[in-house]
Order: structure tokens, then C-alpha cells, then sequence
């Protein structure tokens, strides 16, 4: 909730400010002159201030609650270093005694020492512990303590406030539950930071790529993990366009193919490519063959969608102006339909690319041994969260690097989109 009120706020901040700063300076231009701008698809182009401060305030997101120096801001992080808090034990002649106790909190896997102490006078003995950060510590009393082998030994408080079993009391840099044993378990406090096992921080990500880049990684090198994946995801959309396609048209002209593949298309696009794994390693085996069926089929049925809309979507106007004109069916096909079904058509393979995408780590399940989705999935067993943040990161960068060249594509091929 930290973190969505964080990116709130700072969106809505950036778009005030920008907009008060860029009021006066917009360039007077047709989209700018237009009478009707709202609701108006035509009308809206990416803002760019928007855009870079969308992935600035991403990454100091990221870095603020990974605690990275690369951000000027930073949440609260874990507590480490020494703390202490005080307990009152009562022992078995209803005498009551404090003692200290000194926990040192340290980086997981660091060698540290324990700290040195007065053990003090009384029956309670001033103690000592040591506990990682984001970790916990049992800490037991009895080890040290005169008379807490007795069966009416038992801490009663800890920092003048009352505790019992199953009960926690915070100290200042930690809290304190009591077991149902009377034993007190120390969690030192943890910020608001994101432990490294959940999302390691911006120079962890960095330091793992340039070792795979360097070192490879599971005997293949970055370049192969990615050039495998990208092979696959558009061998297989490729695929899934050239039948995908003219099945769109054929259903969109024809209202026998309409009705013969209506209820297979509708019944197969809301299957998850995932539930259709066992299948396909029962029919076309675990080489690269499956893997490519697998994104086959993820881009088949979106594409045929895509296809069949921009059918149905051409003005009517225009088909009975060129029946009109005297064009044959082909004309009409070749010069009406085709070129006003084109945007619906890409957008649906701009959709049907980011499937693939999705859809390559469940591919590379399928029994392989190279590529970004397998690399993810193995890091995943051994918890090396670097590498799988980095794959889905590299994942992410190329197919917005493919949307972006299929935008540009679009502007080249089909420039009276929105214009009627």
C-alpha cells in the first residue's frame, strides 16, 4: 500500500507540474486546433515528459525500497547494529529482578562476535544475542538465569510493560513474542525496505548481468538465452499469423466458416496457453517443435479475432460505393477490405506478440536448456531473485523494442488509420 500511494502521489504530482510548465510553450499545430479533442483517438499523442518521468519514478521506486544508492530518496530500512531491552523474571520465592539483554543485528551470513556485557548481581543475568537481518532469534533465559529451572520461573515484563504467553510487547528497535514456553523471540524491526529475496535492489540486477554476460550461464551465453527465446516467440506468432489471419477473414466474409469456427475460436481463446502444456509434450514431444506449437497457438486465436473484427469493422459506404464503381468481389477484398481491416489487424499482433511473450517462460518448461524462460525458472528454484528480475527485464526490453518497430510499421503501412 506504501508503494501504490508512493506512485500515486508522484504521478500526480509530475503531471501538475509538467502541465504548468508546459501550458504556454505547446506547439500551436492541427491536433492542437481541433474543435472536438476529447474522446477523440486521433487527437492523442504520448506525452513524452510523461513517459520519462514514468520510468524515472519506476526505478526510484525500486531503489528507494531496495535501499540502492542510486536513489536520493530511501525508505526506512531494517534495523542493524547493537539494541538492548530489559526483562523482569520472578523466580520461584516470588522475588522479581531485571536484566538486559544486548542483541546485535547483522548482515545474514556476516561473522560477527557477540557482544561483551556485565553479567550483573542478581538471580536474572544480563545476556547477550545475535540475529541477521530480516531473520529471528529464540532467546532463552533459562541458560543463564539462577533458579529458572523452577517450575514457577517466568518473565513477567519486558520494558516495564506486560507479557505473557502468546502475547508481544515492541521494544524500540524490534518486538518481542512469547512462546508457550515462556522462551521470547526477538524480530528486529524491518522497515518498510523490501527484503533481497523478494526484489533485490537495481545494483544487484546490474551485477548479475554482467556476470551471465561475462560467465554465461547454465553453458550458454546471455546472447543465446535471448536469441533462443526471441527464435521461438517469432517462429511461433509468425505461425500463428499466416493461419490466423485469413481464418479472421474467411470468418468475417463467409457465414458458413463464420459458423463452423466460431465455437472453436470462442471456446479456445480463453484457454491458457499453460493448461495446454501436457498436450503438447503428449503430441509433439519436448524439442523445439512443442515449444513452438505452444506460442502457435497463443497468437493463433488473436489473430483470427483481430482479423475477423477489422472484417466487420469496414464502413459499409465504402463496399457499396465500390460495387457501385463495378469492382469484382477480389477488387473489393483487395482494395476495400484488406486496407481498412490493417489497424485492426496490427493491433491485434501487437496484442498477440506480448502473449508470446508471456507466454515463452511456460514454453521453455517444456524441457529446455537454453533461454530467457528457462533461465528464470531455474534461477527461481535456487532463489537467485537477481536473475529472474534481470530475465523478466530483458523480456520486458525486447518486446517493447518489437511493439515499438510494429508501431512504426503501422504509421509506414497504414497511415489513413483514424482518418475514416
Amino acid at each position: 500500500m506504501l508503494i501504490l500511494a508512493a506512485y500515486i502521489g508522484l504521478f500526480a504530482g509530475s503531471m501538475f507540474l509538467v502541465n504548468l510548465l508546459t501550458a504556454k510553450s505547446k506547439p500551436k499545430d492541427f491536433t492542437s486546433l481541433k474543435t472536438v479533442t476529447f474522446g477523440d483517438e486521433s487527437a492523442v499523442r504520448p506525452n513524452r515528459w510523461a513517459s520519462v518521468i514514468s520510468i524515472v519514478v519506476l526505478f526510484l521506486i525500486w531503489g528507494a525500497f531496495t535501499g540502492s544508492s542510486l536513489s536520493p530518496i530511501k525508505v526506512p530500512g531494517p534495523f542493524e547494529g547493537d539494541t538492548t531491552f530489559t526483562y523482569t523474571a520472578t523466580n520461584a520465592a516470588g522475588e522479581t529482578d531485571d536484566a538486559t539483554v544486548t542483541v546485535r543485528v547483522h548482515e545474514v551470513g556476516a561473522d560477527v562476535d557477540d557482544p561483551e556485557i556485565d553479567p550483573g548481581d542478581g538471580f536474572a543475568k544480563n545476556d547477550v544475542a545475535t540475529v541477521g537481518i530480516y531473520r529471528s532469534k529464540i532467546i532463552r533465559m533459562e541458560n543463564n538465569d539462577e533458579g529458572s529451572d523452577a517450575d514457577s520461573y517466568a518473565i513477567t515484563a519486558i520494558d516495564g510493560k506486560p507479557i505473557g504467553p502468546n502475547q508481544s510487547v515492541s521494544t524500540a528497535d524490534g518486538e518481542i513474542t512469547m512462546n508457550a514456553r515462556g522462551a521470547l523471540n526477538f524480530v528486529p524491526d524491518q522497515g518498510f525496505q523490501m527484503q533481497p529475496l523478494y526484489l533485490p535492489s537495481p545494483e544487484r540486477v546490474w551485477q548479475a548481468l554482467t556476470e551471465v554476460a561475462t560467465d554465461g550461464f547454465r553453458q550458454f551465453t546471455l546472447l543465446e538465452h535471448l536469441g533462443w527465446s526471441l527464435f521461438r516467440v517469432l517462429a511461433g506468432f509468425a505461425v500463428g499469423a499466416l493461419v490466423g489471419i485469413p481464418l479472421g477473414y474467411a470468418m468475417g466474409l463467409s457465414d458458413w466458416f463464420r459458423g463452423w469456427f466460431d465455437p472453436i475460436v470462442e471456446f479456445m481463446r480463453p484457454v491458457p496457453p499453460l493448461a495446454l502444456i501436457p498436450l503438447v509434450i503428449i503430441w509433439f514431444g519436448i524439442d523445439e517443435t512443442g515449444k513452438v506449437v505452444l506460442l502457435f497457438l497463443a497468437a493463433l486465436w488473436i489473430m483470427a479475432i483481430g482479423a475477423r473484427a477489422g472484417v466487420s469493422g469496414v464502413n459499409i459506404s465504402k463496399v457499396h460505393a465500390a460495387y457501385s464503381l463495378g469492382a469484382s468481389k477480389w477488387q473489393i477484398l483487395r482494395y476495400v477490405i484488406i486496407p481498412n481491416s490493417l489497424p485492426e489487424i496490427f493491433t491485434a499482433a501487437r496484442v498477440a506478440m506480448g502473449v508470446c511473450w508471456g507466454t515463452v517462460v511456460a514454453a521453455e518448461l517444456v524441457a529446455a536448456n537454453v533461454g530467457a524462460g528457462m533461465m528464470i525458472t531455474t534461477a527461481s528454484k535456487f532463489q537467485q531473485t537477481y536473475i529472474v528480475v534481470m530475465g523478466i527485464i530483458l523480456i520486458g526490453i525486447i518486446g517493447f523494442g518489437i511493439d515499438m518497430l510494429m508501431r512504426k510499421a503501422e504509421s509506414w503501412l497504414v497511415p489513413w488509420k483514424g482518418k475514416g
